[in-house]
């Protein structure tokens, strides 16, 4: 037991991170230090890290990942004000050992085990709707059948709010969309990307996390291979040409309702995230107040 206790000790924590205003930077931060791993699921973390102001408006959306971490787990709190009752606390530039507290640490439920919304129970099926269709169970439309916009065959058209954690999106960002497949059919922004600063527009950060979504490395990047993968006519093979050379990038995307609809999923992530931190959010605010 000694030996594997010794291992046990050694090992990586795996650590989800939820960043908030200025979090992006802390939690870049941490990809290279020795001791834990960033994994891009709260499924498979054993601490949740909080790096970053979070309001009391993303409570409940933080209770729902922390619910999804297996137990035991615990939560760190790095220049966040908690929201929970429970876990470690840190104001300082260092959260290692509050991280390695946290893995030891036996985080009760914050949210009762029952469904987000109740069953509703009515219509033939007890679905919600009438017919084999419609309704919304647990709260969740059903798709229904709908023209695709690109060749008009009948598809199904799922709808549903992601972010404001999702990993591929930019913190704080939350969308409701419409979807046939993989493909946008209609988007509108419920909440903009959190504030990061400065540092969240610096060019080699900005190109790490362009890359990560890539699945490209940091080498392999500066291979021509790498810029010929992104979609012609985006503008995005020149926005990661110019973070590669460290150069900063300026520009500021179209309003999302209008620039999304069309793209696939996959195609949408990466050009959301070819885009400054700084200006993505301006546009979101600039949609906001109008």
């Amino acid at each position: 037991m000694t030996l594997l206790s010794a291992l046990a000790r050694r090992a990586e924590i795996p650590v989800f991170a939820v960043i908030g205003t200025r979090g992006l930077g802390l939690a870049e931060s941490l990809r290279r230090r020795p001791g834990l791993r960033l994994v891009d699921s709260p499924r498979h973390a054993r601490v949740l890290l909080v790096a970053g102001a979070v309001d009391g408006a993303q409570k409940q959306a933080l209770e729902r990942l922390h619910a999804q971490l297996p137990a035991p787990r615990g939560t760190v709190w790095w220049q966040a004000e908690p929201l929970f009752a429970r876990g470690e606390v840190v104001t300082g530039d260092d959260p290692m050992p509050a991280i390695r507290a946290a893995a030891s640490a036996d985080d009760p439920d914050q949210r009762p085990d029952v469904p987000p919304h109740p069953w509703q129970g009515i219509g033939p099926h007890g679905h919600g709707g009438r017919g084999m269709m419609g309704g919304n169970p647990y709260g969740r439309p059903m798709a229904m059948t709908a023209d695709d916009i690109r060749d008009g065959l009948a598809l199904d058209a799922y709808s549903a709010r992601f972010g404001p954690f999702l990993p591929m999106l930019p913190p704080g960002l939350a969308l409701d969309l419409t979807l046939q497949g993989d493909v946008i059919v209609s988007a509108d922004v419920a909440s903009a990307p959190f504030e990061q600063g400065p540092q969240g527009d610096a060019p080699d950060l900005c190109a790490a996390r362009m890359l990560r979504l890539m699945g490209i490395g940091p080498i392999a990047a500066r291979a021509r291979g790498a810029l010929l993968a992104l979609p012609q006519g985006s503008g995005m093979r020149r926005r990661l040409a110019a973070w590669l050379r460290g150069e900063q990038v300026s520009e500021t995307p179209d309003p999302l309702p209008a620039a999304l609809p069309g793209l696939e999923w996959a195609e949408a992530v990466l050009w959301l995230a070819s885009f400054p931190p700084s200006r993505l959010r301006a546009a979101c605010m600039e949609r906001h107040a109008a």
